[in-house]
């Protein structure tokens, strides 16, 4: 079977932004839940969805504060409680969506935390960085499924990064109990689980009409980086000498508004009807990594084959079930 992996020639690029993909857009009607929709990205795509029309939702573990952020932003943004790491409050919150009634059109797993210096683990035992940017979002899309279901035609994007190519999953040792921590591993291994669980995710529901997606949004310097030392940021390249962000599209730098372009292209661009379980650049399908390099010698990369490996997807499907105790509901 040939690999759904091809660039569609989407017509847009890392310069392009989240008002580009969602201009003449109506979306009045349609339900989006986004985590992590109080900050960053999250706020940007929460705040674009909103603007098209779209009731938003965003769970939040500070309810106040997230509400005092999206308030100065407009209108159609609800926050509800909800903690990533706290299977309760999962499932309270996605038992109130369920129990509503609503079709839930729009699913934007973003939320996550980078880099984490020292070894943390949540409740379970599990390393911080999995449980946060997969294994909530595994359990809470679990239990929004029947909500899902009901639209007819939802989507669910999770939002991976480039970073996945710094570690396929640990199989034998997810939570480093017995290898020496790594923060940027760590990263690395919940980055490709993102990804590997857009393509599992997509095999199961796709007969529902739940396409799934994965994504890289570009290097954006947002609160997500805060575990990282300034002078390392300076250094790379990534903030000037007065601590500014460097926009730079061509580096893959990209503004708030560029980063949020290609989770809002994987929620509603029709060049994506009848697709799924793929994963995305610069607004448009990416190509499977293989080393190229541009004219100017930089590496251009794309998903590592091990990211979107359909055996490795129910592996990680089956072992986030068991780790979870989510099982059944797709």
């Amino acid at each position: 079977m040939s690999s759904p992996q091809i660039p569609l020639g989407s017509g847009f690029s890392a310069y392009s932004t989240s008002l580009d993909v969602i201009r003449s857009r109506d979306l009045v009607g349609r339900l989006a839940v986004v985590t992590g929709g109080h900050a960053g990205l999250g706020l940007e795509v929460a705040r674009t969805l909103a603007s098209a029309g779209a009731r938003v939702i965003v769970p939040a573990r500070d309810v106040e504060r997230a509400r005092r952020v999206v308030s100065a932003v407009g209108g159609g943004i609800e926050v509800r409680h909800m903690d990533l790491t706290d299977p309760a409050s999962i499932d309270a919150f996605a038992t109130d969506v369920v129990q509503s009634g609503l079709a839930l059109h729009l699913l934007v797993n973003n939320a996550g935390i980078m880099a984490l210096p020292g070894l943390e683990r949540d409740a379970r035992g599990v390393e911080l960085q999995f449980s946060t940017n997969h294994l909530g979002h595994f359990q809470l899309t679990k239990l929004l499924w029947p909500a899902l279901a009901r639209a007819q035609g939802a989507r669910v994007v999770s939002v991976s990064s480039l970073g996945h190519h710094l570690s396929d999953i640990g199989w034998g040792d997810i939570n480093f109990e017995r290898r020496t921590y790594d923060g940027w591993v760590a990263y690395g291994q919940s980055k490709t689980a993102n990804a590997l669980f857009a393509v599992e995710l997509d095999r199961r529901g796709r007969d529902l009409g739940i396409r799934a997606f994965s994504l890289h949004p570009g290097g954006v310097v947002t609160g997500l980086a805060r575990y990282i030392p300034v002078g390392e940021l300076r250094r790379a390249g990534h903030i000037d000498q007065l601590g500014r962000p460097v926009i730079d599209p061509a580096r893959d730098m990209k503004s708030v508004a560029q980063g949020a372009a290609t989770i809002l292209w994987c929620a509603v661009s029709e060049q994506l009807d009848g697709r799924g379980g793929v994963f995305c650049i610069n607004a448009d399908i990416a190509n499977v990594d293989s080393g190229e390099l541009s004219a100017d010698g930089r590496r251009v990369y794309g998903v590592a084959p091990y990211a979107i490996d359909e055996s490795s997807a129910l592996r990680l499907w089956e072992l986030s079930e068991d780790m979870s105790g989510v099982r059944g509901g797709d």
